[in-house]
Order: C-alpha cells, then structure tokens, then sequence
C-alpha cells in the first residue's frame, strides 16, 4: 500500500505477475494520463472565452463551493478524512490495508498577490496478512507549503514550494527510516464545470532517523493527474491517478481512481463526501490489486 504522495512503506520488490493488457504499458499510461491534463491546463485561452467565467454555477451555492473544493490548494480551510480499504496486496496477495489519511489544508493570505497553503497529509495504517501478524499505527507525514500568486488566466491556479517527509512512523513496516525533502508543485485550470489538473512533488531522503539496513534510499518523483466534472446541487464525478516512480527500484506504483462525490450540509458545515473505487495497473508485488475510498471534507468559511 502507498500513501497519496508518500514513499512506498514496504521497499521496493519484483514487480507482479501482468494484470491484463493495460498493466504492461504502466509508463505509457502514466503519460497519457499526465499530457492530457498538462495540455487542458496550458489551453487557457477557453477559459478566457467563457462568458460566465471559471465558474459555471452561481457563487456562493453548493455547486460553486463543490467544485472549489475540487482545487487542492483552494482559498479554503478544510480538513478532508480520507478513508482508503486495500484488498489483494501482501506476499499472499490475500492481505487487506486500511489507511486514513487525515489531510488539512490552511491558506494563508499575505498580501493581494501571494498566499501559502500548507497541506498535509496524517496517515493511521492497519494491515492484515502483509507480515506475520496484524499491524496498526501511524506512518510517516508528508507536509507541503504552495506559494500561489493571484493569476491574471481566468480559472488558472499556480502553486510552487517545498514538500518534506517527516520519519513519524510508528511501526517498522511503516516506516521510511529517513528524513526526505523536495520540491512540489501544482497547476489547476477550471473552466465552465470543469476542473482539471496535476499535482507533483520529487522526494530525496538526506537523513537518517534511525537504523535503515534494508531500507532504500529515497528517490520518488509523484504525480498526480485529476479531473473532475460538476453538475447541479454541488454532485461532481471525478478521476485521478496517483503515479509513483521510485527511481531506485526503478518501480512504478499506478492506483487509477474514479467515483462521485456529493456536497451536504451538517448543521451550518459544508461537507464534501466521496466514494470512489481504485485499481492498480502496476506496483510492487505487495501492493493491493485493488481497492475502496471514502472521505469527508470539512469545510469551515
């Protein structure tokens, strides 16, 4: 299993048996996946051809703040819940993971210009039949600060800064055993109902939290193409791949995931709840073959 954005726990190993057509071109696929949301966002004369804007719904309603939320570094404050269940990964490819991701995000404003948004990303691991007996507990933390300046492209939304991951791991087969630190990056077009975008980071570990022997050095670039489309009464139906590369092992790690999503209320609260399904066309031997995500995303105004 993997961390949206974080290295892989368990190393790296042979890759898998073939899952079918798709799983012998996982580059090819990752490409694909990648140039098509880079070209949607690098197309912004559409967007400034639109009368009504970057937004298609009006402000302030459900379907405005829905797809708002679809930005990974919106000028919102909002704590997603990010459930994952993995099922076919393990040395038996008979092992089950479940890992919640607690995610804030916080933007902070510091002039007409720039804002930062730091967003990071909490998860609390449990994994049956991976080892010899069950383990749970929390894993290492990834933390990202964007700097954005206010762009003159309607809908464009442009993030740059540093990401860095930090060995808080509380079990070994958890654990990266180092520090890692690097550049991210994001870039976000919406346009009319859609929101489409990628968003990347490039972790090298540079030193050690402890005894390492048999842990690789880290050396992951992550991408992470998504695109989404929102209608009517804040419901959107979305779709992102998280593409891993571990330059060391020379592995791919490539969870497509797709589902809907539908905006509520509780009480005076927007929340924002997913369900998507997962597949994995490329991974470690361990990792799962496929896989469940469910979350809810607070959002406070």
């Amino acid at each position: 299993m993997q961390q949206v954005g974080q290295p892989a726990r368990n190393g790296t190993a042979s890759k898998p048996p073939e899952r079918g057509m798709l799983h012998a071109r996982p580059g090819h696929l990752a490409a694909c996946f990648l140039s098509l949301a880079i070209a949607v966002c690098a197309c912004p004369g559409e967007a400034r051809a639109q009368d009504e804007h970057v937004r298609a719904h009006p402000p302030g309603s459900d379907a405005d703040l829905a797809q708002q939320l679809q930005n990974p570094i919106a000028s919102l404050i909002s704590v997603p819940f990010q459930n994952n269940l993995d099922f076919g990964g393990g040395p038996g490819n008979d092992g089950f993971g479940n890992t919640l991701n607690i995610q804030p995000v916080v933007p902070l404003r510091l002039n007409d210009d720039w804002t930062v948004i730091s967003r990071s990303i909490i998860p609390i691991i449990h994994q049956e039949r991976y080892s010899a007996e069950h383990e749970t507990g929390l894993g290492d933390i990834t933390q990202s600060f964007f700097f954005s300046r206010r762009s003159d492209v309607p809908g464009l939304t442009l993030g740059v800064g540093p990401a860095v991951l930090l060995p808080t791991a509380t079990r070994p087969a958890f654990q990266s055993r180092q520090w890692g630190a690097g550049p991210t990056a994001v870039v976000v077009q919406q346009s009319g109902s859609w929101t489409m975008g990628v968003l990347a980071n490039h972790l090298w570990g540079f030193a050690d939290s402890a005894d390492r022997r048999g842990r690789p050095d880290l050396n992951q670039t992550f991408m992470q193409p998504f695109v989404s489309h929102n209608f009517s009464n804040g419901f959107a139906a979305t779709a992102t791949l998280e593409a891993s590369y571990d330059w060391t092992g020379r592995q791919w790690t490539l969870p497509l995931a797709a589902g809907v999503s539908q905006l509520v209320n509780i009480g005076q609260t927007p929340v924002n709840l997913v369900a998507q399904a997962r597949y994995w066309f490329d991974g470690p031997s361990n990792a799962p073959e496929w896989g469940l995500r469910f979350a809810a995303v607070f959002v406070f105004r």
